[in-house]
């Protein structure tokens, strides 16, 4: 069960970090549609579930190397696949995909962050 439910936390999370990056990043839209958004969300919340952990795996030393922020990289990666995979989202430039990596992965820490904390008085 409780894994469940960290799966529908992190659906929820990557629903509002997608719908922040495509309203404050120029060059990065979603279609309008919610049930589009929804699927786009749950592939982003896949890719995240199941490639990210092999990609830092495989990218480990460069990790450790860069003290941590080659994440971002990995990030910009699992993006740039989102791109690739989905028709639902553009992702117009190297800018776009830049700014919107940096949004949708502090979003995500902010809202894991504000969720552990307030588990954790309970």
């Amino acid at each position: 069960m409780r894994f469940l439910s960290r799966i529908i936390f992190y659906f929820l999370v990557n629903l509002i970090a997608l719908m922040a990056s495509a309203q404050f990043v120029p060059g990065f839209s979603i279609n309008s549609n919610i049930e589009n958004l929804l699927i786009l969300t749950g592939i982003f919340t896949f890719i995240n579930l199941l490639i990210k952990p092999i990609l830092k795996l495989v990218f480990s030393p460069f990790i450790l190397l860069s003290l941590g922020l080659f994440s971002l990289v990995i990030n910009a990666i699992i993006l740039k696949l989102l791109d690739i995979w989905s028709v639902n989202v553009t992702i117009s430039g190297i800018q776009a995909l830049v700014y919107s990596t940096l949004l949708i992965t502090a979003v995500n820490l902010l809202l894991t962050f504000i969720a552990r904390s307030s588990f954790k008085e309970e």
